[in-house]
C-alpha cells in the first residue's frame, strides 16, 4: 500500500508498504541483473550503503540459473540472502534489445538466448510463471520497448497489444498467487506504460491500463535514444493521468540529474545499470560532478573520491589507492567504486526524500543540478 507524506509542487514524498518491508520514496533501486550485483559486491554489502529495493531480471535468472531452479531453493529472497523487497522486470525491455533475435506475435515473442542461441517464447503467462517461481516483492508486466523514434502506426499497435498482455499478466498472476505451492502469495503486479515519444498514445494507454486498478505503475519505454527534453515531455504528459495513490516508477533511468528532474515532475521510483557500469570503468559519481579516476591527475591525489562521503570506499582509501588498483586490474579496485556510486545514489535519494520532508526540495534540486554538471 503507497501513502503519500507530503507533496512539493508535483514531487512526492512517500512510503510503500510491501510483505518483505516498508520502502520510503522517492527511492532508487540497485540493480542486480542475475541476482547479483556486478563489481563483486554482495547483499549485505547493499545493507551497508543503504540499498532499499534490489532489481533483478526476468529473462536472465530464466536463462541461467533457471527459475524452477530458484524456486527449488526457496526463491530469489533466500537464493540471494535478502530480506528487503525485490522488483523483477518483465524481461521486456531484454527481448526489446535482442531485436535481431525475435518474433513478436499477439501470442508472445519467440527469440534465441543471448548465451547458447537456444530458442525460447516468452509470453505474458511465461513472464508471470518465472517471475511467480522467482517469489519477487513486484513484478513487472510483460511490454514490448519500442524504440524511440517508431512509427505512430506500429506504436498504436504496440500499445493495444500491450494493454491485451497486461490483462492476461494479471489473470495469470491472479492465478499463481492462489496456487499452494506459490513462493510468495502476495506478489505485486505493476502495469507499464508504453507509447513512444507520442503524447496521445501515451495518454491513451495509461488512462486504459489505470482502469485495471493495479498496486503500481511505470513510464516504460524511454531513456532509449530519445534526448532528456523528450523524456521529460512525455513524464509531463503522463503524469497528470497517474493514479495519486499508487506509485510511480521511470524503469531505466537514469543520471543523478534525469533522477532530481523526474522527481520533480512527480515519479517515485528508479533504477539504472549507470551506477554500477561507470563505475566498473572507473568512473564515479560526486557531489562536484563526474570524476575520471584513470586521469593521470590522480595518481598522487590521497584525498578520497568524494570529500564528506561515508562510503565503504572513501571512508578508507585514497583516489591513487582506488586507482592503481584499476591500473594492476585488481577486482578491488571495481568493488571499491561500485560501492561508492551505489551509496552516492542511495544517498542523494535520501538527501531529496529529507529535503521533501523540510519543504525545501526546489532549492535543493536547482543547487545539485548546478553541482553535477560539472566534471571533477
Amino acid at each position: 500500500m503507497y501513502t503519500l507524506l507530503k507533496q512539493e509542487g508535483k514531487a512526492r514524498r512517500g512510503q510503500f508498504e510491501t510483505v518483505h518491508g516498508t520502502v520510503q520514496t522517492p527511492v532508487f533501486m540497485n540493480v542486480g541483473t542475475s541476482a547479483a550485483i556486478k563489481g563483486a559486491v554482495s547483499s549485505l554489502d547493499l545493507k551497508e550503503v543503504g540499498c532499499q529495493v534490489e532489481l533483478s531480471n526476468t529473462y536472465h535468472l530464466h536463462i541461467r540459473p533457471g527459475d524452477d531452479l530458484i524456486k527449488d531453493m526457496g526463491g530469489l529472497h533466500r537464493f540471494m540472502n535478502w530480506d528487503r523487497p525485490i522488483l523483477t522486470d518483465s524481461g521486456g525491455f531484454q527481448v526489446f534489445s535482442l531485436s535481431k533475435l525475435r518474433k513478436i506475435t499477439e501470442e508472445g515473442v519467440h527469440f534465441q538466448s543471448h548465451v547458447d542461441g537456444k530458442r525460447i517464447f516468452m509470453g505474458p503467462e511465461e513472464s508471470m510463471q518465472i517471475q511467480s517461481n522467482l517469489g519477487s516483492t513486484i513484478a513487472m508486466a510483460f511490454d514490448e520497448c519500442i524504440e524511440n523514434p517508431a512509427p505512430y502506426k506500429y506504436v498504436k499497435d504496440s500499445c493495444e497489444r500491450t494493454y491485451r498482455w497486461l490483462e492476461r499478466c494479471k489473470k495469470e498472476m491472479d492465478r499463481l498467487n492462489s496456487l499452494p505451492d506459490t513462493v510468495n502469495p502476495h506478489q505485486m503486479l505493476w502495469g507499464i506504460n508504453q507509447g513512444g515519444t507520442y503524447e496521445d498514445l501515451r495518454i491513451w494507454h495509461m488512462n486504459e491500463i489505470k482502469k485495471l486498478d493495479l498496486p503500481g505503475y511505470a513510464i516504460g519505454g524511454l531513456a532509449v535514444g530519445e534526448s532528456a527534453e523528450e523524456m521529460y515531455r512525455i513524464i509531463d504528459a503522463v503524469e497528470p493521468h497517474m493514479p495519486k495513490d499508487k506509485p510511480r516508477y521511470l524503469m531505466g533511468v537514469g543520471t543523478p540529474i534525469n533522477i532530481l528532474e523526474a522527481v520533480d515532475r512527480g515519479i517515485d521510483f528508479f533504477d539504472c545499470v549507470i551506477t554500477s557500469r561507470n563505475a566498473r570503468h572507473a568512473n564515479l559519481f560526486t557531489d562536484k560532478g563526474v570524476l575520471n579516476l584513470n586521469n593521470n591527475k590522480f595518481a598522487r591525489d590521497d584525498k578520497p573520491l568524494m570529500e564528506g562521503c561515508t562510503c565503504p570506499a572513501c571512508k578508507n582509501y585514497s583516489r591513487s589507492y582506488i586507482r592503481h588498483l584499476f591500473k594492476a586490474k585488481e577486482m578491488l579496485g571495481m568493488r571499491l567504486c561500485v560501492l561508492h556510486n551505489l551509496h552516492f545514489y542511495n544517498d542523494l535519494m535520501q538527501q531529496i526524500r529529507d529535503n521533501l520532508d523540510n519543504g525545501t526540495f526546489k532549492e535543493f534540486k536547482e543547487e545539485k543540478v548546478k553541482a553535477f554538471s560539472g566534471r571533477v
